[in-house]
């Protein structure tokens, strides 16, 4: 069966997180976030899962390539 179609709805939106980071970059996907959504998200959870398998190193790494300021 196709892995897309079985997906929960935390693992679409987790995929779709991903997608707009590679995209936009993470301020900015939050950004949009905030824009489109005005229903309350639990956002810890879904940082925790997308940043369960990344060390402080390399999310501080990554977010430091990123910062525009």
């Amino acid at each position: 069966m196709n892995e897309k179609l079985t997906m929960t709805d935390t693992e679409v939106t987790i995929k779709g997180i991903e997608a707009l980071q590679k995209s936009l970059g993470s301020a900015a996907t939050w950004r949009f976030l905030s824009l489109i959504h005005g229903d309350a998200t639990d956002y810890v959870k879904i940082s925790q899962q997308l940043y369960q398998d990344q060390s402080i190193d390399e999310i501080y790494s990554r977010a430091k390539e990123n910062w525009e300021g």
